[in-house]
């Protein structure tokens, strides 16, 4: 006999009966390309079965008599028990721009799920060619700040000593480049009156502080 009140599900069958559903589900993790992403999910007591599901293919599933059956050395799991429930800390090591996408945590008898997202982003190359350049008074120089193989493409900014520079005096294009990849070319234009040291940004959430590249333009007060 199976009975059903909201989200729940009675199995009354000789000497079984239970009813568990996901109390937390996991939330979305944005990291960078080689580091850990970790996702938890919490179901109540009495919980039989927990799978967890990459873009929809299952990697790891936790049995409540046996614990968890690993498939793969690159998703682990780690295992919490309180007074409330069961959590199920899954753990994907050394992450790839392909794992991005649906984290699902699944149940069966009942069958439901709780998805997030995971957003693995990559931390590419930036530079400028000359670290240092000369420029005579009235002149107008270009400045070129490269970046090379992110995910998705950085957001790039420029910095004179400790200010930010407006954002028209320099333009900024995107490419795509190979493999998923992006690459900015981003162009300061430059009529200096005062020797300075001028900073490039590149941001992608992922990071914690912005990668940077620096130039030092030297001013020479003369025509000749």
């Amino acid at each position: 006999v199976v009975y059903v009140f909201t989200d729940c599900v009675f199995f009354f069958l000789p000497g079984l009966g239970f009813c568990y559903s996901i109390i937390n589900g996991p939330t979305n993790v944005t990291v960078l390309a080689g580091s850990e992403a970790r996702f938890n999910c919490t179901v109540s007591v009495g919980w039989v079965i927990l799978i967890w599901l990459s873009n929809g293919n299952p990697v790891l599933t936790v049995i409540s008599s046996q614990g968890a059956v690993e498939t793969s050395d690159r998703f682990t799991s780690r295992n919490y028990t309180s007074s409330s429930g069961f959590t199920s800390e899954l753990i994907i090591h050394n992450t790839q721009l392909s794992d991005s996408g649906k984290i699902e945590c699944s149940t069966q008898q009942p069958s439901e799920n709780s998805f997030a997202f995971l957003s693995v982003q990559v931390n590419g190359s930036l530079f400028i060619k000359n670290s240092t350049l000369t420029v005579k008074k009235n002149k107008t120089v270009e400045i070129v700040c490269e970046a090379l193989g992110w995910a998705p493409a950085p957001d790039i900014t420029w910095m004179t000593n400790d200010s930010f520079i407006d954002k028209s005096r320099y333009v900024t294009q995107q490419s795509q480049g190979s493999n998923g990849l992006h690459n900015a070319l981003s162009i300061l234009t430059l009529t200096p009156t005062d020797t300075e040291i001028l900073t490039c940004l590149a941001d992608i959430e992922a990071l914690p502080n912005p990668q940077n590249a620096t130039v030092t333009v030297i001013f020479v007060n003369s025509t000749i």
